[in-house]
């Protein structure tokens, strides 16, 4: 990688549901861990979600992947939890901060983390989550809290405060990592590196731009230039 990557010192996660794509981002030294949530296997057609899971994890043993629960009910979040918890020492289980009536979930999350099951707490959006969370994850278990800031950068509100407050409420926890989630591009990652966040999971398309850091500009607007030629040439247009 380039210097200007070496020197990012926040760790970079690979987020999808291909798993060949998954086994390749594993397998490169600068991506340091994977998630992935039922929207991604989704539309990547997965439609068995323990061969998936099964799959990937007999491929990747080293670094931690993220798995989701996919019940409403919190009875069966656990259920789901401590099965899919079963199937590697490196699964983290992605907890939603609520279910879809808004009930929260952090009694759950407090169950779990008090049993040893490393969770990773998703969809968080705001203060008042982190808040409530932060009570009940533990020293003892290792936790990531994911902050969902391009989605909270979507409603024209800036990611950075929420990430900076998440990681200064956390602060006490060593056992505790922020993840910055749904990023917009790259920019993100030097954003997120610059405020001290753990983590940020990216998808492939966004992480394969780390190629273009430090890249001279006058050369990439010549190419973007030589690009739109190039098509228009193929396209056949006249006027």
């Amino acid at each position: 990688m380039k210097a200007e990557i070496s020197k990012l010192k926040i760790k970079l996660f690979a987020d999808g549901a291909d798993i060949g794509n998954m086994i390749q981002m594993a397998a490169l030294p600068h991506i340091a861990g994977l998630t992935t949530n039922p929207t991604l296997m989704f539309k990547a057609g997965v439609s068995d979600y323990q061969k998936f899971a099964k799959s990937v994890l007999r491929e990747i043993t080293n670094k931690p992947v993220s798995f989701e629960v996919f019940s409403d009910n919190l009875d069966e979040m656990e259920r789901q939890a401590k099965t899919i918890a079963s199937w590697g020492e490196n699964v983290y289980i992605k907890i939603p901060v609520t279910n879809t009536s808004g009930l929260s979930t952090s009694t759950l999350v407090r169950k779990l983390v008090n049993e040893g099951t490393k969770v990773n707490v998703t969809a968080v959006f705001s203060e008042t989550q982190v808040h409530a969370i932060s009570k009940v994850l533990s020293n003892e278990v290792p936790s990531y809290v994911s902050i969902f800031a391009g989605r909270i950068a979507d409603t024209g509100r800036d990611p950075l405060q929420i990430v900076k407050k998440t990681l200064s409420e956390l602060s006490s926890n060593s056992n505790c990592e922020v993840i910055w989630a749904s990023p917009r591009e790259l920019l993100n990652v030097f954003q997120a590196n610059e405020i001290g966040c753990h983590i940020i999971t990216a998808t492939p398309d966004i992480l394969m731009k780390l190629n273009l850091v430090g890249k001279d500009l006058d050369e990439y607007s010549l190419e973007t230039v030589k690009m739109f030629y190039n098509d228009a040439q193929k396209s056949g247009f006249s006027i």
